[in-house]
């Protein structure tokens, strides 16, 4: 479901027992929260709410949600909120189902995510334009021990409705929108170069990547603006829908361990990153091809420098150097160079670094270019 008003499609949803899963304050405060159980109510429906999801979920939040699924009982799990509410939610729907699973590591990859919906079915409600779980197979969990993200991805965890209303991210502050945005251009764009790009992807993701393009200055400039908070959230579903069918690509490889290891945010990773694997990947003769046709498009020569000067205007650092230390930054170099190459994104980039590539991609991204 997506377009203003949307949310009302609650009221004809034929649940008993609803789960809802929120991050922080923002959605108590704006009174979506509020919205949402009351729609259910008028359905006839018992509520549940877990509240506290943090930024980068854990094991840990996401073990205690379950048990607290398993004491309610719900045939519907409910995600309001960003891409940490939605991951949350999704991993807790597998543990929920399956009690006898206990640690995170029984669902990372090579192992399967069990049949879910003997209990429940899921329904996502993003409060962001950006991570686009709520039409994505992928969650990222965070192990408590190690610090480490883990990115799992399964087709059972596929939500069963996405309700995609721009009201409910009108209270999302102006560096959210912008890094928000960022990770939604960042799907569309590794989507279009991905090694298993098609041709229903490609038409989401280029539409998807010059809608962003267009629509998120406005977005973070003035985030009362329903018509740009609509067109961001529709281009960050359907950018959403193309990278669950062909992938990502190192942008993100390199964001996951820019995550795990300095705790930045994932959508700021993103856009600082972005712009140097553009340049990179160039070396495709095929990626050159569709970065410069999209380029083109927008009306600019150089795809990389049409995103670095987004993000000055977005307010997001050309480089980390303002955020890292240097030395704290480069003795992590062959760590994060090899949790690189080790992600599953980096597969389907359309040319695969070596540890040393890696390495000098990390330096750029630090120190410019």
């Amino acid at each position: 479901m997506f377009g203003q008003g949307c949310l009302e499609y609650i009221k004809k949803m034929p649940y008993k027992n609803v789960f809802i899963v929120v991050g922080g304050s923002s959605m108590e405060k704006s009174g979506m929260l509020k919205k949402v159980t009351g729609y259910f109510m008028e359905a006839g429906a018992k509520t549940k709410v877990f509240k506290g999801v943090e930024p980068d979920p854990s094991i840990n939040t996401v073990l205690e949600g379950a048990a607290e699924m398993i004491a309610f009982s719900p045939d519907l799990i409910v995600a309001l909120g960003g891409g940490s509410a939605m991951d949350a939610a999704k991993a807790m729907w597998v543990y929920y189902e399956h009690p006898e699973l206990k640690t995170l590591k029984a669902i990372v990859p090579p192992n399967p995510i069990p049949k879910l919906r003997n209990k429940a079915r899921l329904c996502c409600i993003p409060s962001t334009s950006g991570t686009a779980s709520e039409v994505s197979r992928s969650i990222v969990i965070t192990d408590n021990e190690t610090d480490l993200k883990y990115g799992i991805g399964d087709m059972e965890m596929m939500p069963d409705v996405a309700i995609c209303d721009p009201e409910v991210t009108l209270s999302m502050p102006p560096h959210i929108t912008a890094e928000t945005g960022m990770d939604a251009l960042t799907h569309a764009m590794e989507a279009l170069v991905s090694n298993r790009a098609n041709y229903v992807s490609h038409v989401l993701a280029y539409q998807a990547a010059k809608d962003i393009i267009k629509t998120l200055p406005k977005a973070v400039a003035d985030g009362s603006d329903i018509e740009a908070r609509e067109t961001m959230l529709n281009a960050s579903m359907i950018a959403g829908m193309a990278f669950t069918n062909v992938s990502l690509g190192i942008v993100h490889s390199m964001a996951h361990a820019l995550g795990s290891y300095f705790k930045l945010a994932h959508g700021f990773a993103d856009a600082v990153v972005l712009p140097y694997v553009i340049e990179f990947n160039a070396q495709n003769q095929e990626a050159c091809k569709i970065y410069d046709a999209l380029a083109k498009e927008c009306k600019k020569e150089s795809l990389a420098e049409l995103v670095k000067a987004l993000n000055k205007t977005l307010g997001i650092p050309a480089c980390l150097k303002e955020r890292v230390e240097d030395g704290v930054y480069m003795k992590q170099l062959n760590l994060l160079a090899v949790a690189a190459l080790n992600d599953g994104c980096t597969k389907t980039n359309p040319v695969i670094p070596t540890i040393e590539q890696f390495k000098e991609l990390f330096i750029k991204v630090y120190r410019g270019a």
